[in-house]
């Protein structure tokens, strides 16, 4: 069995088991140290293609979007996890005297826990555990603002508690008074589970009522044809500096991991003149619990109900691919991996001439229903191009062009023709103003009255052919 300590200026490059003790600096919570344990005893199969110094990184900065300091990291590699602890009685020993020796009060796992390992853990060391699982749920919990993701995350929370109570048994019961009543009676830990219990099931029924009203919100939304198009992506990926650059909202933007959480939702314009409505979601991680997948299901219907996904992709990553992968076993989780999807490569201002040209010249996915697009949402580079990319993979209200010939005397028409379509010439006849045009069909069949006679249908019919084609 191989066990490897290193300090934290060294970077091993091990792919196994890490752990960490670290120092927070957290004033909310009103601690001055606590310690942070990492382990990597998973099969790497379970974290496709990132090696121990990429996988270590993430967790730094999920530790320091948690407001901690790292005081010592340590690592250790083994051929199978310990059942009882994870790690070994001889690692425990060590990691405790490594915690008392920093003053650390806090020991973090990468890695999630078993209950019985938790325990063990805890009785073992001379300060708090908490796994992967339950630093990510704290970012949560800290970043949640509107009742909807405070809801979310307290039922993520409620559902990983539950099955981690512990309790002393009869040293806790509650004896009953009268005949047939003496006894240990209902255990404290029992009373707990119920109350928790109850507390699960009435956050549902209150996360039922928000899906009723956000349905209700979307019914109201299809009535218009107004479609829908989701941003997806690693956290840190840069999709609400996107967000604000192509909205012109102004949404927090932060290096912190899952800075933002609570869903937004803003009308944009299309070079067509089409309007959409861009939903920002929450951010996914490396083994993003299943809990919170399941707690934040009413956020994510928007990018179960859009017509296109953005996924943004930090282009300057050097495990890109590998951030890929992780979000799309949860858009297969959700059962939105079939959408059409386009790949937006943010970050290009930090490249390098040669690594752009090797991006721009790299071919496009073979599936048509994946494209992808340069761009910098710091600078705003590349926008223009993106939002050309969305009017081409909309399939929902097609663009059509055509010929119309509308009085001068209708105002209401002519006012629609210019704010809804794009105009490719315009010539008056007399108090006629014919028009060549683009726009959508919507608005287009609401004007049929000043279409030309000799205007070919079938124009309309190449034209919504092309636009499936070109979507794929």
């Amino acid at each position: 069995m191989d066990f490897t300590a290193r300090p934290r200026a060294t970077r091993a490059g091990l792919e196994g088991a890490r752990r960490a003790a670290l120092r927070s600096n957290d004033d909310e919570v009103g601690e001055s140290e606590s310690g942070e344990l990492q382990d990597r005893a998973k099969p790497a199969a379970d974290s496709p293609g990132l090696d121990a110094d990429e996988s270590l990184a993430e967790f730094r900065e999920l530790i320091r979007s948690a407001g901690g300091e790292i005081a010592a990291e340590l690592m250790q590699r083994r051929s199978r996890p310990d059942p009882a602890t994870l790690i070994g009685a001889g690692k425990v020993e060590e990691i405790a005297g490594v915690a008392a020796s920093t003053n650390a009060d806090l020991v973090l796992f990468d890695h999630d826990l078993s209950p019985t390992q938790l325990r063990n853990l805890e009785a073992a060391l001379p300060c708090r555990v908490l796994d992967r699982t339950q630093l990510i749920l704290d970012i949560f919990a800290r970043h949640a603002r509107t009742r909807e993701g405070q809801l979310q995350v307290e039922l993520a929370q409620l559902e990983y508690m539950l099955p981690r109570l512990t309790g002393r048994g009869k040293a806790m019961s509650q004896l009953g008074g009268g005949i047939g009543t003496r006894g240990p009676g209902e255990t404290q830990l029992e009373t707990d589970r119920r109350k928790i219990q109850r507390r699960i099931d009435q956050v549902k029924l209150d996360l039922d009522a928000v899906k009723r009203v956000r349905r209700q919100q979307r019914q109201r939304r299809e009535s218009a044809p107004v479609p829908t198009v989701a941003l997806v992506g690693y956290t840190n990926a840069g999709k609400s500096t996107l967000f604000n650059q192509l909205t012109g909202a102004h949404v927090l933007q932060s290096a912190r991991m899952f800075a933002t959480l609570d869903p937004k939702l803003r009308a944009i314009e299309l070079p067509s003149k089409r309007r959409i409505l861009l939903s920002d979601t929450v951010g996914f991680i490396r083994n993003l619990p299943h809990t919170l997948v399941t707690s934040f299901r009413a956020t994510l219907e928007e990018v179960e109900q859009a017509e296109i996904l953005l996924h943004v992709r930090d282009a300057s990553s050097t495990y890109g691919e590998e951030q890929k992968a992780q979000v799309e076993k949860v858009l297969d989780e959700l059962e939105a991996l079939g959408k059409p999807r386009i790949e937006v490569l943010n970050k290009i201002d930090l490249l390098d001439a040669d690594e752009r040209e090797g991006l721009a010249a790299r071919e496009q996915p073979r599936d048509q229903r994946q494209v992808e697009v340069l761009v910098s949402a710091q600078t705003g580079e590349g926008m223009d191009a993106l939002l050309a990319a969305i009017d081409r993979a909309l399939f929902s209200d097609p663009v059509i062009e055509t010929e119309l010939r509308v009085p001068q005397s209708d105002g209401a028409a002519l006012a629609a023709i210019e704010s809804g379509m794009v105009i490719h010439s315009r010539a008056y006849e007399g108090n006629i103003v014919r028009l060549v045009i683009s726009g959508p069909a919507s608005l287009v069949g609401r004007l049929r009255k000043y279409r030309l006679h000799d205007d070919n249908p079938s124009d309309d019919t190449q034209h919504g052919t092309d636009t499936q084609v070109a979507r794929g």
